[in-house]
Parts: structure tokens; sequence; C-alpha cells
């Protein structure tokens, strides 16, 4: 994001991704939940980075991993902005790894905090975002993951997929409203401090950050932004 208007257009685009999760018809995703059947098989591979990528976490997630564990934090790793002075900024915090890839609170493929779990693998494998597929058009998508784990054609409830849909599209309105306040606040912030987004700084420090270098990364939480000073192997747990 190179400059002021592009934090403005950003925060267009998911206050209209919002407004468009708002008029979705939850009988829809329902009946996908309903169709695909899908059951866990326990098999851990969602709950490593290899497959799933990290796991980000809402304020109410980043308050419960201080109760329980507070240096499995860390900054969520694909930083949003970058400000001319080379510090960066992101949306909230994510959970470390292993150094095989695994949750850090993963045990012989099983939650250690299965009760305590976070927001989105409390909702996983359903989501409801929009993204482009392989046809190239831009659609809602619903079940992560799907065909590359767990069991299909389970018989579901209904009370049972309208619960899980419920708790999707209540995950997805809470991570759409994280981003838009994050934007929000950051352009406050950016425009008070006279800072401005700098795409080549960013694409400079990242090399840096990525050789090894400690970075600066302000990660918004609770409305407010916390410093924190790490270098890229503070995301693996020693």
């Amino acid at each position: 994001m190179n400059s002021i208007n592009g934090i403005e257009k950003k925060t267009g685009e998911l206050e209209e991704e919002l407004r468009l999760l708002e008029e979705y018809d939850i009988e829809e995703l329902c009946s996908v939940i309903k169709e695909v059947g899908f059951s866990c098989t326990l098999c851990g591979r969602c709950c490593t980075n290899e497959f799933n990528g990290h796991v980000f976490l809402l304020d109410e997630d980043t308050e419960r991993v201080r109760r329980i564990r507070p240096d499995a934090i860390v900054p969520a790793p694909f930083f949003e902005l970058c400000d001319q002075n080379g510090n960066f900024y992101v949306s909230g915090y994510a959970l470390k790894t292993k150094e095989n890839g695994g949750c850090i609170f993963l045990k012989e493929n099983r939650c250690t905090i299965y009760n305590e779990r976070f927001s989105i693998c409390r909702i996983y494998p359903y989501m409801l975002h929009r993204e482009y597929g392989e046809d190239g058009k831009l659609a809602w998508r619903q079940i992560s993951g799907l065909n590359d784990h767990g069991e299909y054609n389970t018989d579901i409830p209904d009370e049972d997929c309208m619960k899980a849909a419920e708790e999707t599209i209540a995950y997805e309105k809470a991570f759409l409203e994280k981003e838009i306040e994050f934007y929000n606040d950051a352009l406050r912030h950016f425009t008070e401090s006279g800072l401005k987004p700098v795409r080549k700084v960013y694409d400079q420090k990242i090399r840096e950050f990525q050789a090894g270098e400690p970075v600066t990364v302000f990660v918004h939480f609770s409305g407010k932004f916390e410093k924190n000073t790490l270098k890229k192997s503070d995301y693996i747990s020693a």
C-alpha cells in the first residue's frame, strides 16, 4: 500500500465486504454444511502451518493466550502497512509454531487446550468470505481444505448445521470489524503523526526481516497499537 488513499480504499473494500456478509442468507450456509457433511478424523493436519498458514487471533483470543501462555503469541506474519521510517503495522496477533510447523498447543496430533481453543479453531473448516475461484470469478467460499482432510457425507442434524453457520458468520463479522477498525486507527495515526505508507520501504524492510534482522511491528490490539521488536526466528517456539 503506497498512500493514505490506499488505506481509505482498503477500508471501503472491507466495509463493502461486511455489508455483503450481513446480507448473506444463513440458510444457504446451512445447506452447504449439510450437503458437505464434514466429519473430523483427528488427523491434526489443520493445526500445521504447512496446511493452514498461521492462526490469527481476535482480541478476545489474544487475551486468552496471555492468560494461558503469554510467550505463545507474535504479531500476525503478513504485515499490512509500513511507514517511511520502516515501522510495520499489523491488524492483530497470531500463534507461534513449533519447528515442525505444528501449532504451539498441538501435541501428538491433539489440541492440549481444546476447551480453550480460539475463535477460528472453533469454526474450522467452515468460513464465509469471498475469494476468486479457479474460474476467475469472485464468490463466497464456505469450506476450507475441502477434500484435503476429514471425511464427508456425514448426516449432520439441522440444529448443528444452524449452530455452525451462526458461529461462522459471527466469526467472519468479528474479523472484518477488527480489520476495519485497524485501518481506521492506522489512518488516524498516520495522519496525526505525519506518516505515510511507503511500498519501497516495506519491501526493503521485509528483505531485512527475511535475512534475520530485527524489525519494529506495531500490532493493533483493543483499539491501540502495541510496539513489538522481533526477528523472523521469534515465530518459532523455543
